[in-house]
């Protein structure tokens, strides 16, 4: 029946849906790759506000990013954002076009440029692996551990990591969607930056903000809808000081962090949806 509360699944080879009780008509739950389903509550509303928002006479999609209302949608994100991930006030919020892929890039553009030219990666699935190769094209990416000879099933004994307190970071992707690896604890690296790719599982439980240095996510999992990720950003790594001067004004984090994210226009649409999940 329409009225069946369903989930779209996708096995690589194929896909189906299965019924599981009642929801929205005709909706289902999409767990394949890439977006994710978003909550009834809030497409709702902003179906109800697409048009005319708030009684403005524009859409979100429609308004300039610089007039009241839409600051006023940014500056809400990021104070419930904070509420919600108790993030110290020593940390920046980010938000970022691109998604979490274009980080695999930011990441060491804004860390590399300094005296340490060498970054730690855990590498225990497809995502930190890519990373890892990413970073290589402007330091040297070490690989601390990899889980590859055994196709990214485990995740490597810290008996078996290789790291190395010199290093100027260490990357580690929380949770491998493809092979279905998790970390459910927060790796102890030291006095090293510790660096988190949160992607996929980002908002599906606690985070110790403060262990890290920086945090990254896709929002499209459990945060809104394709197009932007979220930064959690400590302040002493939005000086600039870090920065390589090969790297694109576009992807510095000082430059977001100056610019409260509104360098340039941003996934106005999209940090909007955000901010409807946040509340």
């Amino acid at each position: 029946s329409s009225r069946q509360q369903c989930a779209f699944l996708d096995t690589g080879a194929s896909c189906f849906c299965v019924a599981f009780g009642k929801m929205a008509e005709g909706r289902v739950y999409n767990f394949s790759a890439g977006p994710s389903m978003m909550p009834l509550e809030v497409l709702e509303e902003m179906q109800k506000e697409f048009v005319n928002y708030k009684g403005c006479g524009m859409s979100i999609m429609e308004m300039s990013h610089r007039g009241k209302e839409f600051t006023q949608v940014a500056k809400e994100a990021d104070k419930n954002m904070r509420d919600i991930f108790d993030i110290p006030d020593n940390y920046k919020v980010l938000f970022l076009q691109g998604g979490a892929t274009l980080q695999f890039s930011t990441v060491p553009l804004n860390i590399l440029g300094g005296a340490k030219t060498k970054a730690d990666y855990l590498v225990t699935g497809q995502w930190s692996d890519k990373a890892q190769k990413e970073c290589e094209k402007y330091g040297t990416g070490q690989v601390v551990c990899s889980s590859k000879p055994t196709k990214f099933t485990t995740i490597p004994d810290k008996s078996e990591w290789k790291l190395d307190p010199e290093a100027a970071y260490v990357h580690y992707c929380m949770n491998e969607t493809v092979n279905g690896v998790e970390f459910n604890y927060t790796p102890d690296v030291g006095d090293v930056p510790l660096i988190a790719d949160m992607s996929s599982d980002f908002c599906s439980k606690p985070i110790d903000v403060r262990k890290h240095a920086y945090i990254y996510a896709g929002v499209q999992k459990n945060l809104g809808p394709s197009g932007l990720a979220v930064g959690i950003l400590r302040d002493d790594f939005a000086d600039g000081k870090r920065e390589m001067k090969i790297c694109p004004t576009y992807c510095s984090w000082k430059t977001t962090a100056d610019n409260d994210s509104m360098y340039n226009t941003p996934a106005c649409y999209t940090l909007y949806a955000v901010g409807e999940y946040l509340k």
